[in-house]
């Protein structure tokens, strides 16, 4: 079974963490919620409350196929700030492990030099810190082993992006009809 962790903090856009969890979940990908803050209850950028699978210091971070970094401020920034998660984030991007982010998030990979010479977009008060990416303006972009949503309106094509990169096309196409999602 394909395993993701999606890494939450405080300020996080609750809309494009959890449309991730369910639409992995309904895939079947083990698929759990990671905090980088001190506990797992985690308070999301409009003040819906979520409480985490796992603490960082609990997830077994190379054990999944992907990891996800959802958007929202200052979620973003307190994702960016966390040390650990900055290896994660270096680690699989050596090894060519499935990296997603969503909105603002992509400005993490642009800072950490991951998205040179890559097509990527971000929520567009962002782009211009996707250092070195070919900036497209499309609700999701899958390069390599690099995928970026542009933001909350955009997070089912995003997740349908991720599920299709683990399961295969058809498998996204199967989730998508069963949401009534049209593309």
């Amino acid at each position: 079974m394909k395993k993701a962790y999606v890494f939450l903090a405080d300020g996080f856009e609750e809309i494009e963490g959890l449309t991730v969890v369910d639409v992995l979940r309904r895939a079947g990908v083990r698929t759990e919620t990671v905090s980088v803050m001190e506990t797992k209850k985690i308070d999301g950028a409009h003040g819906i409350k979520v409480e985490a699978d796992l603490l960082f210091e609990e997830a077994e971070a190379e054990s999944a196929d992907m990891i996800v970094l959802p958007g929202g401020m200052p979620g973003t920034l307190n994702l960016k700030a966390h040390e650990g998660l900055k290896e994660v984030i270096l680690s699989y991007d050596k090894k060519k492990k499935y990296i997603g982010a969503i909105c603002a998030a992509p400005s993490i990979l642009g800072d950490l030099g991951l998205l040179k010479r890559r097509k990527a977009c971000a929520y567009p008060s962002f782009e211009e810190q996707l250092d070195g990416a070919e900036v497209l303006q499309l609700p999701s972009v899958v390069d390599g082993h690099i995928i970026t949503g542009r933001g909350m309106g955009a997070a089912i094509p995003f997740a349908l992006n991720l599920t299709a990169q683990l399961l295969g096309e058809e498998k996204a196409q199967e989730i998508a009809e069963s949401i009534v999602f049209e593309k």
